[in-house]
């Protein structure tokens, strides 16, 4: 019998498919791996230590660095936490401009992901296309709030900035123009062949292991678990929209790949009815000059584009938070994928990682 030796290797920190600074030590048997040690940190700046020196409005243009590629749902969740605490009540059309801006980011955020996805395994073309339609979404945002990626925009009691002269009639007319694009998408990929070898059954999970590691957003609805807190939990105006909440059953990468497509439909269907419904009126509550919270503590969660991101806040009645601590998502899916990579090969380790969608910046924080 041919008798090989444990190889260890380095994947990183400096691996272009890891979106971001990331490192995966791996002990291979040949081209099998029998051991994954994934190794973070890289990309840690101590947000939540640093935001103890700061005022709540002062730590919101920090949470923009976490998932830089979904800044306005980091922007949400502090606002809302603050919000709660304080037991403020915004106005209508700052909560619609908030959605508005969410779902836009939703489907930004899951264009990266499926253009960069589809590079990471070999493919060029659909790269280029997602970032083609993104710039769309990123020019409304530009409009709406002077910036492309880190866009401070939220505010505790509404949003810095009113949309400009026609922007609402620009997302209405994105809306058609993305279902067109989605389809396209659809008929270039998810049926071709040697994509669905690369990804059919791979990283595969049941809903028991999933819920018992604490995944969210696609990472859990792929394994036929209905649970969106936008459904489940309502938070801001998502109550009042029709949309649905799509699960899969195989639990693999194919499945979680389909999951975010689809998420970006559901998001197109809440954007058309949030742009008819869209009232006039004030986008920032009545807030005191000085924001100081009482005494106590809330935890916010809102259903971020990688799942279930959450922020803890301890108030001690002063200008800064006593403590705060986010949960990110992109921090506590990645805790499977040293189980996942285990009697895999390593073509299947950048598939693996690229289908959990983690944001190095949101997991390092």
């Amino acid at each position: 019998m041919l008798r090989t030796e444990e190889l260890l290797l380095n994947v990183g920190p400096q691996h272009p498919s890891t979106h971001g600074v990331f490192r995966v030590i791996v002990k291979l048997d040949g081209e099998v791996i029998r051991e994954a040690i994934p190794v973070m940190g890289y990309l840690h700046r101590g947000t939540e230590k640093l935001a103890e020196d700061l005022s709540y409005t002062q730590i919101i243009p920090y949470t923009d660095r976490l998932d830089y590629v979904s800044a306005m749902t980091n922007n949400y969740v502090l606002v809302n936490a603050v919000e709660k605490l304080m037991q403020l009540e915004i106005p209508e059309r700052a909560e619609f401009l908030r959605l508005i801006v969410m779902e836009l980011q939703r489907i930004a955020s899951h264009m990266v992901w499926w253009g960069t996805y589809l590079l990471d395994i070999g493919a060029m073309s659909p790269f280029l296309y997602a970032f083609r339609d993104r710039e769309i979404i990123i020019n409304l945002f530009n409009e709406l709030c002077g910036a492309r990626l880190t866009y401070n925009y939220m505010r505790v009691g509404g949003v810095k900035w009113d949309a400009p002269e026609g922007w609402i009639d620009k997302v209405r007319e994105f809306v058609p123009y993305m279902r067109g694009k989605l389809k396209e998408y659809d008929d270039l990929v998810s049926g071709n062949e040697i994509f669905l070898a690369r990804i059919k059954g791979v990283g595969k999970y049941d809903a028991a292991t999933a819920m018992s590691y604490g995944l969210s957003g696609a990472n859990l609805r792929c394994t036929g678990v209905k649970w969106d807190l936008r459904k489940n939990e309502p938070y801001s105006i998502y109550n009042r929209f029709d949309f649905d909440v799509p699960t899969r059953e195989g639990g693999d990468c194919y499945d979680r790949y389909l999951l975010r497509l689809e998420e970006i439909t559901q998001s197109l269907r809440i954007l058309e009815q949030a742009v008819e419904q869209f009232p006039a009126g004030d986008i920032m509550g009545k807030v005191p000059r000085v924001i100081r919270p009482p005494e106590g503590e809330v935890y916010a969660a809102i259903e971020s584009p990688r799942g279930e991101i959450g922020c803890h806040i301890i108030s001690r009645g002063k200008q800064e938070p006593y403590r705060l601590k986010f949960r990110r998502p992109s921090f506590v899916n990645l805790q499977i994928l040293p189980k996942l990579l285990v009697g895999e090969t390593m073509t299947n380790l950048i598939t693996i990682l690229g289908g959990i969608d983690i944001v190095v910046g949101e997991v390092d924080a």
